[in-house]
């Protein structure tokens, strides 16, 4: 054990004794104890703390599920979000431009000629009534035989802008080519009667001449009834009817023959 001791001892020369540790330490003294020797530290005095502005906050311990994170909102009920917005839009076929009850209202007018036409009613861009009509009469046409579709589309084109050019010509206040083509279209519907007869019977006699100009005058007089009343266009029926006669004129020719 002294042999120990010695050799320690001889491999570094130092100042530090055991019996050193046991030395208090003067907190009066105003020496900075961190300049001390090596050996002469006090270590059994208390460490000093740091401001409490220094130290690291501890961090909240998680209350949350595994897998399951807290919602940072609650959100409202899609059945909430989405009542209202329905509440306040219109009916998809009146987005669409399709009202039934204005549609019967304008039929009922074409097929009474001596029925006042509501020109508001009138003014209306309505297309769904007369492409039904225009399907109408080419399938009449088609239960005869007579395969005539593209001639019925390409004659209403036609006609419609031609309306459409001399209704602006003639009137103070203008017509769109919506309402010139609805009006032209609704006022189909007699025709699609003579073709229909067409089927059963034959319209190139005396009688099915009588019945086609009875017809072409029905149309041609709804026609001119309802421009009249919604362009405001008095005492000028007999100028619109006379291009209308026209137009229908067409069409009963390809209903006959």
């Amino acid at each position: 054990m002294s042999g120990f001791d010695n050799l320690n001892t001889d491999f570094y020369q130092s100042s530090y004794s055991v019996d050193d540790q046991n030395q208090g330490y003067a907190y009066g003294n105003t020496e900075d104890p961190y300049k001390q020797p090596y050996g002469q530290y006090d270590y059994s005095q208390p460490m000093a703390y740091a401001s409490p502005g220094m130290m690291p906050q501890p961090q909240q311990p998680y209350t949350g599920q595994i897998f399951q994170p807290t919602p940072a909102y609650t959100p409202a009920s899609s059945q909430s979000m989405y009542s209202s917005s329905f509440e306040d839009e219109p009916p998809l076929l009146e987005e669409l431009g399709i009202n039934f009850d204005h549609i019967w209202q304008k039929t009922l007018t074409v097929l009474h000629p001596m029925k006042v036409a509501d020109g508001s009613i009138m003014n209306e861009t309505d297309l769904a009534g007369p492409m039904v009509f225009c399907l109408a009469f080419g399938a009449t046409l088609l239960l005869a035989g007579k395969i005539q579709f593209g001639y019925v589309y390409g004659i209403s084109a036609i006609g419609c802008l031609g309306m459409y050019c001399l209704l602006n010509l003639m009137s103070m206040t203008g017509v769109s080519f919506g309402c010139a083509s609805s009006v032209l279209g609704y006022c189909l519907l007699p025709m699609i009667l003579l073709s229909s007869f067409g089927v059963l019977f034959s319209l190139q006699g005396m009688m099915g001449i009588v019945i086609t100009a009875l017809v072409i005058g029905w149309c041609s007089f709804s026609a001119s009834k309802i421009f009249i009343s919604a362009l405001e266009m008095e005492g000028q029926q007999l100028l619109v009817a006379y291009p209308c006669a026209l137009l229908y004129g067409v069409f009963a020719l390809i209903s006959v023959f």
